[in-house]
C-alpha cells in the first residue's frame, strides 16, 4: 500500500533480499533528452542575451552566428562541439574570404582577421557556458585564441585638430571642441542633453549614448564625469539654445542623424586639407593629446570610460617621458639607499 508503513517494510525487504543475495539492484539511467544543434540553441541564447547585453552587442552576436557560425555548424548537435570541432572551425574561419567583394575578383579577397575569428570563439564560447548551466552539455571544451596583432588607430596632432576647428563653421564647430577636449563617443556626442551640462561648474555628466538610434546608457554600462577646459565651456555657452533638450539637434530640436554629422565632418576635413577622418578618431585624439602632455594612463582611462585599463594601455607609446621618469625614481632611492648603508658602516 502506498502508506508510510508499506513504505518501511518495502524497505525492510529490500535489505533483507540485499543481506541474503548480495545482489545490489542499480538503478535504471533517465534516458538523456536529445541534444538541440547550435542553430537551434542560439536562438535561444540570443533571446537571454537581450536581457543583459545592449541591442548593438546583440547585434553584433546575431550577425556572427548568421555569417560565420551558422554555415559551418550550425546543424551540429551542441553536444558534438569538442576541440576538436572548435579547432577545425578556426582552420575554416581563417580560409574564409570576406564576401563583400566583387565575385571575379574573390581570389584577390581578403580573409577574416585574427580579432573576427576571436569574436567568434568569444560567441561560440559563451554559448556553450549557457548550455552547460542548463545541463544541456557536461563541460565546456577549450578554446585556444589566436594571437592578434594589436589594433592601429589614427590621431590628429594638435595642429591638425586646430586647422579642423578652423575648417568648421557653426554647429559642427563646437561639436568638434567637444569630441577633441572631452573625449566622447560620437554617440554619446549626440545624446548629450543640456540638463547633463554644468557650465558653472565647468563638467559633463555622460549618461547617455546612441547606438542605431537607440538611446540607453555609455558603453560602460555606467555615468562618468568629464571636466570642461576653458575653450570648450566657451564654445558650449557660445552655443546655447532653445530648440530643445539636446545640446546638439537639428532646427526642429530632434537627434542628428549619422550621416548630418558625419558627412559635415568629412566635408570640413577636406576644407582643412586633412586626410578623411571619423569621429572616433576625435576621441582618439583626445587621448592621444593627453598621454603627450603627461596625463597618466589611469586619468585617461577614467576619462575615456574605459571598463579595464587595457584599452588605454594603447595610448602608452605616446607618452615615453613617464616611463622615464618613473625609472628616475630609482635612481633618488639608491642614493637613499647608499647613503643609509654608509652611515650604518660609519656608526659600526
Amino acid at each position: 500500500p502506498d502508506t508510510r508503513a508499506g513504505a518501511d517494510e518495502a524497505e525492510r525487504r529490500e535489505v533483507a533480499r540485499v543481506l541474503n543475495t548480495g545482489e545490489v539492484k542499480k538503478a535504471s539511467p533517465s534516458p538523456r533528452k536529445e541534444s538541440p544543434t547550435v542553430r537551434e540553441f542560439s536562438k535561444i541564447f540570443i533571446e537571454t542575451s537581450r536581457i543583459t547585453n545592449k541591442a548593438s552587442t546583440i547585434d553584433a552576436k546575431n550577425a556572427v552566428f548568421k555569417c560565420h557560425l551558422l554555415p559551418l555548424i550550425g546543424d551540429l548537435p551542441i553536444d558534438q562541439v569538442t576541440y576538436a570541432v572548435i579547432e577545425d572551425l578556426k582552420l575554416a574561419l581563417a580560409r574564409k574570404k570576406i564576401s563583400r567583394v566583387d565575385p571575379d575578383k574573390l581570389d584577390e579577397a581578403r580573409t577574416l582577421s585574427p580579432k573576427t575569428i576571436n569574436n567568434c570563439l568569444t560567441c561560440l564560447r559563451r554559448m556553450l557556458v549557457v548550455a552547460r548551466k542548463r545541463g544541456l552539455i557536461e563541460h565546456v571544451p577549450d578554446v585556444e585564441w589566436l594571437r592578434a596583432p594589436a589594433p592601429d588607430f589614427d590621431f590628429l596632432d594638435f595642429e591638425e585638430a586646430d586647422r579642423l576647428v578652423a575648417a568648421a563653421e557653426g554647429q559642427l564647430r563646437t561639436m568638434i571642441r567637444v569630441g577633441l577636449r572631452t573625449g566622447m563617443r560620437h554617440g554619446e556626442i549626440l545624446a548629450l542633453r543640456w540638463q547633463d551640462v554644468d557650465l558653472v561648474a565647468g563638467r559633463i555628466m555622460v549618461r547617455q549614448n546612441v547606438v542605431r538610434g537607440i538611446v540607453g546608457t555609455p558603453k560602460s554600462g555606467k555615468p562618468r564625469e568629464i571636466a570642461l577646459g576653458d575653450d570648450v565651456r566657451a564654445a558650449l555657452k557660445a552655443h546655447r539654445h532653445l530648440r530643445g533638450p539636446l545640446v546638439f539637434c537639428d532646427m526642429g530640436g530632434k537627434m542628428l542623424t549619422d550621416s548630418e554629422s558625419k558627412n559635415p565632418l568629412a566635408h570640413a576635413c577636406k576644407r582643412a586639407g586633412l586626410r578623411p577622418i571619423g569621429w572616433h578618431c576625435l576621441r582618439h585624439s583626445f587621448a592621444s593629446h593627453l598621454a603627450m602632455r603627461g596625463a597618466t594612463l589611469k586619468v585617461i582611462q577614467d576619462l575615456l570610460g574605459h571598463s579595464t585599463i587595457v584599452m588605454t594601455m594603447r595610448y602608452a607609446h605616446l607618452a615615453p617621458e613617464v616611463g622615464r621618469d618613473a625609472v628616475r625614481l630609482l635612481d633618488g632611492g639608491n642614493r637613499g639607499s647608499g647613503m643609509a648603508a654608509e652611515k650604518k658602516t660609519k656608526a659600526n
